[in-house]
This record gives structure tokens, C-alpha cells and sequence, in this order.
């Protein structure tokens, strides 16, 4: 009888330890799948550039961090996505941000005010169609005023 008991127990503690373990594994899933460092990263450096351009038409700071955005997109077109994006859509998205902010590096510092804040607004355009995609297909979402 002890014998059993002592059995059964040890069942138990085994199940529990199981239950745990797989629980702290799905964890680690849901944290990843909130979490996208790259369109944050990208998100803080366009917002920066496109804000004074939409709010007094001022370029110099698109002009000034282009080239970061440019290597921030290359940098994020090649990152692994997380599994809620990942999907061709997205990463056509972001091939062809890519791209755009390549061009748009390149003619940062030569281009007239209008082509460039045609091209910025552009990418800005892009860019939120890659953010839609995360965060839901259009839903508002906390840094909607900022884009």
C-alpha cells in the first residue's frame, strides 16, 4: 500500500515537473511572437525623419538619417521574422523597402525638397503596410499619431 501511494506520488510530481517545463516553452513563444525588434528599430528612425517633414516640411533630418534607414531596412529584410509574418507578402514588403530606402539614400542629399518628400512619404506608405501587417491588418495601434 505504501509501496503505491509512494508510486503515485512520484506520478504526480512527474506530471507537475512536465506541466511546468512546457508551460515556461510556450512562454518563451508568445514573448517572441510580441516582440519585433527591427520594425521598432526602423519605426524610431522614420518617425524621426518623417515627423518634421509632415508637421513643417522640414527635410533635414530625413536627409541627415538616411542612410541609417537604409541600412536599417537591409539589416531587417535579411532578419528572421517572427511566425505571425511570416509569410511572402511580408517579406516582399520588406524587400521592397529595402530597395526604396536604398534609392532613397542615395538621393538624400542631391534631390529637391519635392522629389524628396514625394519619395519620403512613399516610404513612410511602405512602411505601414509592413506595420499593419503586425499589427493586425489596419487596427489602430498605440503609436497610430506617430507614424
Amino acid at each position: 500500500m505504501v509501496s503505491k501511494i509512494n508510486f503515485l506520488f512520484f506520478i504526480l510530481i512527474l506530471l507537475f515537473v512536465a506541466a511546468c517545463a512546457t508551460k515556461d516553452a510556450n512562454q518563451d513563444e508568445v514573448i517572441s511572437n510580441d516582440e519585433w525588434v527591427e520594425l521598432d528599430e526602423f519605426h524610431m528612425v522614420m518617425a524621426e525623419s518623417f515627423h518634421p517633414y509632415r508637421d513643417s516640411a522640414n527635410l533635414a533630418p530625413a536627409r541627415a538619417l538616411a542612410s541609417e534607414m537604409a541600412q536599417l531596412a537591409d539589416q531587417w529584410s535579411q532578419a528572421a521574422l517572427p511566425s505571425k509574418v511570416d509569410n511572402e507578402d511580408t517579406r516582399q514588403m520588406l524587400s521592397s523597402l529595402k530597395d526604396a530606402t536604398a534609392a532613397f539614400s542615395e538621393m538624400a542629399n542631391s534631390a529637391d525638397d519635392s522629389a524628396l518628400g514625394e519619395e519620403l512619404t512613399k516610404l513612410h506608405d511602405l512602411f505601414h503596410g509592413i506595420q499593419e501587417a503586425w499589427y493586425g491588418g489596419g487596427s489602430e495601434h498605440e503609436h497610430q499619431e506617430h507614424h
